[in-house]
């Protein structure tokens, strides 16, 4: 058996769902194709039978059963988000010279819509998956589970990746901010986050354990699920401020954030760090340009691109995988924002 044969060898096929309607495999396709020309019963029959054993339509049927697509599917929360740009650009360095076309799918951080792209990539027979998530729907684990295709998952570290994952560990990066901050002598360290997804979640619960190590207050923390803007960021830093007038030091969950508390900040007259410390997360070019510079976590985006179209490569290419989970870590960039020592 081909090794294309062995990755497919576990898909739904037309016959598998005349055999469980009791039908011919011509009844089943003209229900597809003409679902007006069969009787309401049979159709709802097909429907279930489809929905039960997750048979999808090959969208490219008029092609030789046995051709290949040579095209893999990227699936993005975001297209306008910085961090997902440097990584699709190192996913594209990869696949360039591979002879695989890339098929890029924005999910709008939903993992409906991931769904709903994972369905349609299958049908339309992509050979392998590259996406940004570690959470996905029950329906999402069972069509990829099924389809046999290798997946790799990034940006986080699943606790049981559905196949391989690349990425580094949110919750260790959060903690190791916050611990930065308690060492440089702040105690009173909010947390300002937006698009709380399961990323974002992780960073705050490393936020908490910190300070729970330390023993001090973590209560000065407002999130919000609206997208992550400069405007949102300074409307964050006031909003702490306001419930939590101590606060001395805010930890925001991205760069865009923490950009946004600086410039609220110079616009209220307030020192930076001498009134208010600010720290965000990814490692931004702004965070480099502002003055003062700000504290960051600076997360290798572009490798994790490369390492992840690296291993699924491999994969299709029939290639030995080293290690199927890859920690790529971070680095913390402590900067003029959080410079001042107070201990």
């Amino acid at each position: 058996m081909s090794r294309r044969s062995r990755r497919n060898s576990g898909r739904v096929t037309l016959d598998d769902v005349a055999r469980h309607v009791g039908v011919s495999k011509i009844t089943i396709s003209r229900a597809l194709r003409q679902p007006d020309k069969v009787s309401a019963p049979l159709k709802t029959k097909i429907e279930h039978a489809i929905e039960l054993l997750g048979y999808i339509p090959n969208r490219q049927a008029g092609s030789l059963a046995s051709a290949r697509s040579h095209a893999i599917a990227l699936i993005v929360p975001s297209l306008s988000n910085g961090v997902f740009s440097e990584v699709l650009r190192g996913v594209d360095e990869v696949f360039q010279q591979s002879g695989y076309q890339v098929l890029l799918g924005h999910s709008g951080y939903s993992i409906h819509e991931e769904e709903r792209l994972v369905n349609t990539y299958l049908s339309y027979g992509v050979e392998g998956f590259i996406v940004s998530s570690g959470q996905h729907t029950e329906r999402t684990l069972a069509l990829l589970k099924r389809s046999g295709l290798p997946v790799v998952e990034m940006m986080g570290i699943p606790k049981t990746p559905l196949d391989m994952a690349v990425g580094l560990d949110h919750e260790a990066a959060g903690h190791a901010i916050t611990s930065a901050l308690i060492e440089l002598g702040y105690r009173n360290i909010g947390f300002g986050g937006a698009r709380m997804d399961f990323r974002a979640q992780e960073r705050l619960n490393g936020w908490r354990r910190a300070l729970r190590e330390h023993g001090l207050d973590d209560t000065a923390c407002l999130t919000t699920f609206s997208p992550s803007t400069y405007h949102l960021g300074g409307a964050l830093l006031n909003d702490i401020v306001g419930r939590f007038p101590a606060t001395e030091a805010i930890f925001f969950c991205n760069d865009d954030l923490a950009a946004g508390a600086l410039f609220e900040c110079q616009r209220q007259g307030l020192r930076v760090p001498t009134d208010m410390a600010v720290a965000g997360f990814n490692g931004m070019d702004i965070t480099d340009v502002v003055s003062p510079r700000l504290t960051t976590v600076v997360t290798p985006r572009r490798p994790i691109g490369e390492r992840a179209a690296q291993l699924l490569l491999k994969r299709l290419n029939a290639e030995p995988v080293e290690a199927r989970v890859v920690d790529l870590g971070f680095t913390l960039a402590l900067r003029d924002s959080t410079s001042i020592e107070r201990a």
